[in-house]
């Protein structure tokens, strides 16, 4: 298993994994705008920091 960097962006498996969340619910939040993400494509993609910043923010909680 590699370790993840700052600036690692993930994709929606590695997200789900990273923030141990559901795909489901991850997928609902990110099309919502609540969780910062990047749809390229038919592909999101996700900074590891900026859900770092997210949950940290407290965001995570008010907003699932």
């Amino acid at each position: 298993m590699k370790l993840l960097g700052e600036d690692e962006v993930l994709n929606l498996k590695e997200a789900v994994i990273f923030l141990k969340i559901g795909r489901t619910t991850l997928l609902k939040l990110a099309q919502e705008g609540k969780l910062p993400g990047q749809k390229i494509g038919n592909q999101w993609r996700f900074s590891r920091q900026a859900l770092l910043k997210w949950l940290e923010s407290g965001q995570a909680q008010r907003k699932v």
